[in-house]
């Protein structure tokens, strides 16, 4: 299996981004945040309420609100 076959990073569509590995995610005042987890999902949509981090909330926008 090449890295091309699991790439570090998935754009779902309306939905977060997922990172695969380590990596630090910065959030909008500039703090660093690492991952934790194999696979972590970061808030595109800018509603969750545990930014930098995806908590599911883009399910209940409408479509257009969607990422």
């Amino acid at each position: 299996m090449s890295d091309l076959d699991h790439p570090d990073g998935v754009i779902c569509p309306g939905g977060p981004l997922l990172l695969r590995g380590d990596h630090v995610v910065t959030d909008a005042q500039g703090r660093p945040h690492r991952t934790t987890r194999p696979v972590s999902a970061v808030c595109r949509c800018g509603k969750s309420s545990r930014q930098p981090w995806c908590d599911g909330t883009h399910k209940v926008l409408p479509p257009q609100a969607r990422p």
